[in-house]
């Protein structure tokens, strides 16, 4: 059975989005078979691999309409994708007079753990009803976290939320791991972020640091990860050996 594993923060800029698509492609290029749900009515993650967000059927129709997970998802060759945009910032609402309505997303997706080794949700950056659904679907939460100033701001809410959520929806909810973005070696202020998560976190948090790089940022803009974009260059070395972590924890 594959794993479900939402990556979510609810402080924005963290490099969340970049993370899901980059650790998917790192992953698949390690022979394991990813789907990226993208919930983030953004859609950063649908067209950060090449998918129109015009593409329909999309989540939204999945979660709303009564769509099979079949018809909505979307191969390319960095992995399958579950499209997003615009149109699922309705969803919230929509969902509210749903019955078990924190259970869409967890019901519609459980057809992919038998066919997929990880499937990644991408989280809108705030506490929402997508967010909800996010963890109640999720076997694990990994959280970026950004070597930047007030690192650990959006944590705080997001462990309230975790907790939260383990107690009255999915207990069996846990924390997959801290992965430090956007990590400059030149500064002792990045080193300064990593030992305090580090200390807050411990064991949770991955040795791989992903770096400041210009790479990583240009890549979405082509449309691919970084991995197809620049195979050598350090944000590509960097999430490989993040999909190589992960494998080697999971085992």
């Amino acid at each position: 059975m594959g794993k479900i594993i939402a990556l979510a923060n609810q402080k924005g800029g963290v490099g969340k989005t970049t993370t899901c698509i980059n650790l998917a492609a790192a992953l698949t290029k390690r022979n394991r078979k990813v789907l990226v749900a993208d919930c983030d009515p953004q859609g950063n993650s649908t067209s950060g691999l090449g998918v129109r967000k015009d593409r329909e059927p999309n989540i939204y129709d999945l979660l709303v309409r009564g769509r099979s997970l079949a018809e909505c998802v979307v191969e390319t060759p960095y992995c399958d994708v579950l499209p997003a945009n615009r149109e699922l910032s309705g969803a919230s609402v929509e969902l509210v007079d749903m019955q078990s309505r924190e259970y869409v997303l967890k019901t519609a997706l459980a057809p992919a753990k038998e066919k997929y080794d990880y499937i990644f949700i991408d989280c809108p950056p705030s506490l929402e009803l997508l967010t909800v659904n996010a963890l109640v679907a999720a076997d694990s939460v990994l959280i970026p976290v950004q070597c930047e100033y007030y690192a650990l701001e959006g944590i705080t809410d997001l462990m309230t939320s975790i907790k939260l959520t383990k107690r009255t929806l999915n207990p069996p909810l846990e924390i997959q791991g801290i992965v430090l973005t956007m990590y400059d070696s030149r500064t002792n202020f990045s080193e300064q972020v990593a030992a305090e998560v580090q200390k807050f976190f411990g064991t949770a948090v991955y040795k791989t640091r992903i770096p400041r790089a210009v790479r990583i940022a240009e890549s979405p803009s082509h449309g691919m990860p970084v991995i197809k974009y620049d195979r050598m260059s350090r944000g590509s070395r960097a999430y490989l050996h993040l999909a190589d972590e992960l494998i080697k924890r999971e085992e």
